[in-house]
């Protein structure tokens, strides 16, 4: 019997297998505008707005990075996905977009069904927080080039705004409040930083207590991104004006917020209106961090923050309360003053 593509390393079958044991876990997800089955060559979605003068269609792409480690050393698989969602749909969010579906990208040394249908279960669970459907992807095996546990994910979303509720920060002012939502703990970025200090420099355990947190340090690590879009869209959805958006992922404070900021203008964000999760505090300490540098490779514990004037900004974190979120109000525009972002510890 001559060579076949299992004994290279891919197998067809297991591929074939795997698709059918995720159909329905992949089905749930579909909303009623998902007018094509699993299994096609694309995915063909219903882009009708009647109720948009002019719909703009709004796209993101992103991956989990890093952080996969940590998922893979735990053999923990079911909330990386989740992870793979929410950096793309709140990305897009920031434009004041609803997520209208995602796909997904997965690559593997070698499939492994059990792992990977975890996997796919996180990422319809993070279309569901999301509001979205997740309308097809991709798995591919690739010998030679991963380990065989290896795996990676990446994926993109697409949404969908009116012209004419665009949020792009132009119109930000001086005297704008600063309204943050807090994150779940480090999300999805400063992962190398955090394994190369924790693991390869201190040798700590996933499975260990740490002085400060109410969880071990692997589930303080593993906690998923959080996705945004819901209790956003539906303040939104209440006419509330919302000036800017910002999606606090790799880059911090100092390179994110400056995205939206008009000329002329400065962020400055009080630190000591919130707290920060634990987890942030543990590793600058561990490390001997500079604040610059965390502010930089963190979201230290904002992981959105939206910009609207003062009259405006008591309604938003009324109607964020409404929606079961926990807003702060983390600071205020200014006249430009040294830079774009100013960090401080008390007004």
């Amino acid at each position: 019997m001559g060579l076949n593509y299992k004994d290279a390393g891919v197998d067809v079958d297991g591929g074939n297998r795997f698709v059918k044991k995720i159909g329905p876990i992949v089905k749930s997800t579909f909303s009623d505008r998902v007018i094509t089955d699993i299994g096609g060559f694309s995915a063909l979605f219903s882009a009708s707005f009647p109720e948009m003068e002019h719909p703009v269609l709004v796209s993101g792409t992103d991956g989990v990075g890093t952080k996969l480690k940590i998922a893979q050393r735990m053999n923990r698989h079911d909330t990386i996905g989740i992870d793979a969602v929410a950096m793309c749909v709140n990305d897009i969010l920031v434009s004041g977009a609803r997520p209208l579906f995602f796909l997904d990208y997965i690559s593997c040394g070698k499939l492994n069904e059990a792992v990977l249908v975890d996997v796919v279960k996180g990422i319809a669970d993070g279309c569901a927080l999301a509001g979205c459907s997740l309308v097809g992807g991709e798995t591919a095996e690739h010998p030679g080039v991963m380990e065989p546990d290896d795996y990676d994910i990446a994926g993109f979303a697409v949404g969908v705004v009116d012209k004419k509720k665009i949020i792009n920060g132009s119109a930000i002012k001086k005297g704008d409040i600063i309204i943050g939502l807090p994150s779940s703990g480090i999300h999805s970025n400063g992962y190398s930083l955090v394994r190369k200090l924790l693991f390869d420099m201190k040798n700590y355990s996933l499975d260990g207590s740490v002085d400060g947190l109410a969880s071990t340090l692997g589930e303080a690590l593993l906690a998923p991104t959080r996705i945004y879009c819901k209790p956003v869209l539906r303040c939104l959805e209440r006419g509330i004006a919302v000036k800017g958006m910002v999606h606090i992922t790799g880059g911090g404070f100092y390179e994110n917020i400056p995205r939206i900021l008009p000329a002329g203008v400065t962020a400055i964000i009080d630190t000591s209106r919130y707290e920060a999760p634990q987890i942030f505090s543990f590793i600058q300490r561990t490390g001997e961090i500079e604040d610059r540098e965390m502010y930089t490779t963190f979201n230290m514990g904002i992981g959105l923050m939206m910009m609207a004037d003062r009259d405006n900004a008591g309604k938003l974190i009324t109607a964020l309360k409404e929606a079961g979120e926990s807003p702060v109000e983390a600071g205020e525009i200014v006249e430009y003053r040294n830079g774009p972002v100013e960090i401080v510890q008390g007004a």
